[in-house]
């Protein structure tokens, strides 16, 4: 057992290294096609849709890099997001911010919410009709407005603080977030009044200084930006980084840290090793996947995390007085912590996941208990005689009896006794074949004999 366990599971883990060392968080997918001049005139459009959470971050991370490291003429960042995480839109904002190419957010849909923050932190804003930008008021994961004034003002700060940078109305900044604030706009003869989220048009913004002008399409954006004849990369994400975007979803990533710790635990304590141990190996080789792909952890918190397992097991199969188990479970905790991109968010959907996977467990090992490795270690059979097992017939009768050694007792071996044949053992000495003998001890089944001598 302890051997086909561990080996199953070193093949896993070894897969999970490799598919990590096959999926490096740095790979460039848009790579210049070839024929083109190094000193060619470049422009990276980059898309910012969907949610705004750490997959896109690492995203934009990598993709702003990219076009450093190509020394391109402008950064390009198609907008079109509900918003995401304000944690997530800071990072990316500080991003934007220190990049060494100019920027330029292109908003064709909606900025709204940390959408609208990361496009203030543009150095340049164009606008497609129709789109809107604005409306960043901070909500919860249910969508609910939330009114902790520590929360609004900090977010509120941050938004004015962009906006003031690129030479923009702080005030109408805070009021895309703080309801609180009368906002006059005379440029556009609108004044959002107390209870009221601001959220501007593309017109509106060109008027308020919000947007530096307006156009339908990309030929439109380069047109305006004077780079016509220059070559576009659209720079999108790897197939790793869009399934990195799904996996570390904090929902996501709670059920996997779940699946991974309940198969992991009902492998350990109910089945041999199978389906729960691979779902739940499975499920750790994805988290782990997704934020090395995102660029949140590294092969030092892979082999952290591989290593508390390892130490699991020998807790198992060797016991240690559970210091490899505690070790390994530290191990295990601190791989998972470390490569999350928000150890506090991660320790939460670890916390859960244990929990639930607790119970989980429990209700295995209830149900399943039969099958439970520690029964392999238990001698469960029973010789009954209803099973067809003949019981052994008692020796006390012997005690005080003499007989003959018809093997050499080297301390054990058979004597004969009225006729029949009974395994006995001496208590130390050697007595050859065919040397009388006499019953000393009897328990149970147990005979114990000594040479005879005249004196007995």
């Amino acid at each position: 057992m302890a051997i086909h366990v561990n080996g199953g599971m070193c093949k896993l883990l070894l897969l999970l290294l490799l598919v990590m060392l096959g999926f490096p968080a740095g790979r460039t997918l848009a790579e210049a096609p070839p024929g083109n001049a190094p000193n060619a005139r470049l422009v990276y459009w980059i898309p910012v849709h969907e949610t705004i959470e750490s997959g896109l971050e690492a995203f934009l991370n990598r993709a702003i890099d990219d076009a450093e490291k190509a020394s391109a003429q402008w950064i390009v960042l198609d907008i079109n997001t509900l918003g995401g995480r304000v944690d997530s839109a800071e990072g990316i904002g500080e991003r934007i911010r220190s990049s060494k190419i100019p920027t330029v957010a292109f908003v064709h849909g909606k900025a709204a919410s940390a959408g609208s923050y990361i496009a203030l932190n543009a150095g340049k804003i164009v606008m497609a009709p129709g789109s809107t930008i604005g409306a960043a008021a901070v909500v919860d994961p249910a969508g609910r407005e939330i009114d902790n004034p520590k929360v609004v003002s900090h977010w509120a700060s941050e938004m004015r603080s962009a906006a003031e940078m690129r030479g923009r109305n702080g005030l109408i900044a805070e009021g895309m977030v703080d309801k609180n604030l009368t906002v006059a706009m005379p440029e556009i003869g609108r004044t959002a009044e107390k209870g009221e989220i601001v959220s501007l048009t593309a017109e509106e913004a060109v008027k308020v200084g919000y947007a530096e002008a307006i156009a339908g399409d990309r030929e439109g954006v380069l047109a305006y930006l004077n780079a016509g004849d220059s070559r576009v990369i659209d720079f999108q994400p790897s197939p790793a980084e869009r399934l990195a975007r799904i996996l570390t979803n904090p929902a996501v990533m709670t059920i996997l840290l779940l699946v991974g710790i309940a198969g992991v635990a009902i492998e350990l304590f109910v089945p041999g090793f199978g389906v729960p141990g691979i779902l739940g190996i499975a499920a750790f080789a994805l988290y782990f996947f997704a934020h090395y792909a995102a660029g949140f952890a590294g092969l030092e918190d892979i082999v952290l995390f591989v290593a508390g397992i390892a130490l699991m097991f020998v807790e198992v199969f060797v016991p240690g007085f559970g210091i490899f188990g505690a070790i390994g479970i530290v191990c295990l905790i601190s791989g998972v912590l470390m490569a999350a991109y928000d150890t506090g968010r991660a320790l939460v959907s670890l916390g859960v996941a244990a929990a639930v996977a607790a119970v989980v467990t429990a209700l295995f090992i209830k149900f399943f208990k039969h099958r439970g490795v520690w029964n392999r270690f238990i001698l469960k059979d029973e010789q009954k005689q209803e099973l067809g097992y003949v019981p052994s017939a008692p020796k006390a009768s012997l005690l005080g009896k003499t007989g003959e050694a018809i093997t050499p007792l080297r301390p054990a071996g058979t004597a004969l006794f009225e006729g029949t044949r009974v395994d006995v053992v001496t208590s130390g000495e050697y007595i050859p074949a065919g040397s009388k003998v006499v019953v000393n001890k009897v328990e149970g089944t147990w005979v114990q004999v000594s040479l005879w001598k005249e004196e007995h």
